[in-house]
């Protein structure tokens, strides 16, 4: 039986194949930015909102997907659960808001975007931009992070300091005092940051590319 849930699902995992939010498939396809957005969804009165036959062909046009394959989609949608997951720009997650003391996501800003299920309940997805993570990460790739993961030597990680500044690293050593990281460019330097200095640090734990 085709429902509702199932359509707005196929289109997040659509997003999610792209490497895209919701609202970022909306834009590539020439749409709103809000057209597929959770907020979209509902009625104002509270009934079900489909999404228009010309706005799914539009982002099946914008990301080169065939209708067959995003009829599969609403079939595997059926047989495999899909998390959604809070989604912010890595350049906004170096502000205050976003965040709690913990690295856990909190407040308004954030966007969501569909992806296969994850065992960590406070995951979330941030969007690379730039290229200073290239060649591992490009500009509008999407990294899931998982603030509960527990977090061993090598493992891809993204840390916050206390002055604000957001980096992806690999981990390469960490004790009492410091932390040391190895960059994922080979343009740019390695770091070796006291614990002190550091806000929060967790294991990127899934990657679009």
């Amino acid at each position: 039986m085709l429902t509702h849930d199932k359509i707005w699902t196929a289109l997040d995992r659509l997003a999610a194949r792209s490497g895209l939010s919701p609202s970022g498939l909306a834009k590539r396809a020439g749409l709103d930015a809000t057209t597929f957005n959770k907020s979209k969804r509902i009625t104002s009165d509270g009934r079900e909102r489909w999404p228009s036959t010309e706005s799914i062909a539009k982002a099946l046009a914008a990301t080169g997907t065939p209708v067959d394959a995003f009829v599969r989609l609403i079939e595997e949608t059926t047989q495999r659960q899909v998390q959604t997951v809070p989604l912010l720009g890595f350049a906004e997650a170096g502000a205050g808001g976003y965040f709690d003391d913990g690295g856990f996501p909190v407040g308004k800003g954030w966007d969501e975007v569909g992806l296969p299920t994850l065992s960590d309940e406070h995951a979330y997805a941030l969007e690379i931009s730039g290229d200073s993570m290239k060649p591992a990460y490009r500009d509008g790739d999407v990294i899931v992070v998982s603030p509960t993961a527990p977090i061993r030597r090598g493992d891809r990680v993204v840390v916050k300091t206390r002055d604000g500044e957001v980096m992806a690293k690999e981990l390469r050593k960490r004790t009492a005092k410091a932390v040391e990281l190895r960059s994922l460019n080979p343009a740019h330097a390695d770091r070796s940051l006291p614990v002190a200095d550091i806000d929060w640090i967790a294991r990127i734990v899934w990657a679009s590319q």
